[in-house]
């Protein structure tokens, strides 16, 4: 076809045998993503190869397109898409070819590696060139079949994201291989065959890098497995002046390396909602373009100005790893209290504050003090989302006017009608709320009453009701609590829930007092990991008139730590 530049753009089918030839030289420019494709694209990839190779005998098995920038009769082809199947491809033919006999196992390396003809003027070289953070590993262990020594590699001392992906897969690879076709030689050499000859990509080639980019937004537009970034990425990159196209792919890179291919693709998402200030309507990437791109006037300047600020500030916020000479302790734990949160819609207003005063300590403890009282009131009060996003966005608005510590903004104290609220939802019963919200109300409230100094593992907890919820008519709890109404109005609340490891759940069962009491005691000094419940051991006996007074007690700590009280 030819789209009137007198630049031609070219599609044809081929067989994995002449993909992997002399014909094509594959380059994973700097500027695309790190390779992605983990185990569960792998073992889907192989499992649907394998049953095509059983069931079907002679049709051909379709892999999908790839996008290069090539000149014709040149083999040189930078991948534009693809290099996701090109490389997984790559894996699968040198994981095949480590368990073939030596003979097999040359021949079908010159699908992997060029060997060179000096007669046709061919040098010796890979088929696929990753990109250049990874390139030498892929080279040294895959391409060169040294697959023992990349798997003797602990995951964690991997570079990179994309290498634990190329060594996650080999290992998947070469398992399924094990398994599929154990020593059977003629059966391993069968499938090669199908696989070179009866598996087919298609190639579409342009000359140019514009028209490249062109076919891939179109292509991906239309279905294929991209994040928006990626796509957003192209956009961005293949508009900046050439000469400086690999510091900005570097820059983009190195945003993508330190958050991780989720935290980037959250970061847009982020971005996106500080732009829009309004709950999404489309798929990100249309809102982007919608919301995002038009105010950005240079492609670069999403990168400087965008990206990076907001990137920088959203590795602080997660990782609670706020760094300053004042405040920086109590800036980290509110943080860390955040993220404790079942929602993330409180990131975007933080990410716009932090860009615009992350050098003003006094500030940012003001504010994500603030930001975590108000979090926790959408939170435990069971706000939904378009609630909550209507909420941040009163505040992401008066962000963007002049505001300081000497004048701040106001959107982020609660009203009186959201405090009144807050504190009637804290005196209810709360056990009947969901565990999310019920165990933040408790390790919150246990955290206030232990200065902030105690940290806490959610994945060991449990909540036990000191006066049991179901208690025998012969027990000296009926004794006690008399009154089966006055039972009922607190067995659930606050006062008389206690957080406990979930090893000592067991124990505690429907115990009298006294005995329940040694069934909480984490040792053999009597004490437990949780304020909460080393108040409750104090006790010497658990009465109405005893937890009605917690209750009172519970409830100040909360008003006087989240500032509850002044209405």
């Amino acid at each position: 076809m030819n789209k009137g530049t007198g630049k031609k753009i070219s599609g044809s089918e081929y067989p994995l045998a002449k993909i992997f030839s002399s014909e094509f030289e594959y380059i994973i420019p700097s500027y695309q993503r790190p390779y992605a494709w983990t185990t569960d694209q792998a073992s889907e990839l192989f499992d649907d190869l394998y049953d095509f190779f059983i069931t079907e005998k002679d049709d051909g098995y379709f892999l999908g397109s790839i996008v290069l920038i090539k000149q014709e009769n040149h083999p040189h082809s930078e991948v534009i898409d693809g290099q996701q199947r090109l490389t997984t491809l790559t894996i699968l033919i040198a994981s095949l070819a480590s368990k073939m006999n030596i003979t097999d196992r040359n021949t079908l390396c010159k699908y992997i590696v060029e060997p060179g003809n000096k007669f046709e003027g061919l040098e010796a070289k890979p088929r696929l060139t990753l990109r250049e953070r990874d390139n030498n590993f892929f080279s040294a262990f895959i391409q060169s079949l040294h697959f023992d020594d990349l798997l003797s590699i602990p995951p964690e001392s991997l570079a990179n994201e994309s290498q634990q992906n190329i060594q996650a897969n080999s290992r998947l690879f070469l398992d399924r291989i094990a398994n599929r076709f154990s020593d059977n030689n003629d059966f391993l050499q069968k499938f090669v065959a199908f696989l070179l000859q009866r598996c087919f990509l298609v190639a579409v080639a342009t000359p140019s890098q514009q028209s490249a980019f062109r076919v891939f937004s179109v292509m991906n537009s239309r279905g294929l497995d991209l994040q928006p970034t990626d796509i957003i990425k192209a956009d961005i990159i293949g508009k900046i002046n050439e000469s400086k196209q690999d510091e900005f792919n570097e820059r983009w890179e190195n945003l993508e390396v330190e958050l991780g291919r989720s935290g980037f693709n959250d970061l847009f998402a982020y971005i996106r909602m500080i732009f829009a200030k309004e709950k999404a309507k489309k798929a990100l990437l249309d809102e982007f373009r919608i919301q995002v791109l038009p105010n950005v006037p240079h492609p670069q300047e999403l990168i400087v100005n965008i990206l990076e600020p907001y990137g920088e500030a959203l590795r602080v916020i997660r990782n609670g790893n706020y760094k300053s000479t004042n405040d920086a302790q109590k800036i980290n734990h509110f943080l860390q209290w955040l993220g404790r949160i079942d929602n993330s819609d409180w990131i975007p207003p933080s990410l716009l504050f932090y860009s615009q005063h992350k050098n003003d300590s006094v500030y940012a403890s003001w504010f994500f003090e603030r930001m975590e009282r108000l979090a926790a009131y959408l939170h435990i009060c069971s706000k939904n989302v378009n609630e909550r996003i209507e909420r941040y966005a009163m505040i992401i608005n008066e962000l963007e006017s002049e505001h300081s510590v000497n004048d701040p903004i106001n959107t982020i104290e609660l009203t009186d009608s959201e405090i009144t609220e807050f504190r009637s939802r804290l005196n209810e019963n709360i056990y009947y709320i969901t565990a999310r919200r019920r165990n933040y109300i408790i390790l919150r409230l246990d955290s206030f009453m232990s200065d902030g100094a105690a940290s806490y593992d959610s994945n060991i907890l449990t909540i036990e009701h000191v006066l049991p919820q179901t208690v025998p008519d012969d027990s000296e709890w009926s004794k006690i609590w008399t009154d089966t109404e006055q039972r009922s109005v607190w067995v659930h609340k606050l006062a008389n829930l206690v957080p406990l490891n979930k090893r000592r759940n067991s124990a505690a069962q429907n115990y009298d007092f006294e005995s329940k009491k040694k069934a909480y005691f984490s040792g053999k000094n009597n004490v437990s990991s949780y304020v909460i419940t080393t108040q409750v051991l104090a006790e010497t006996s658990w009465t109405p008139e005893v937890v009605a007074k917690r209750q009172s007690e519970l409830l100040d700590v909360f008003n006087k730590s989240w500032r509850l009280d002044h209405i």
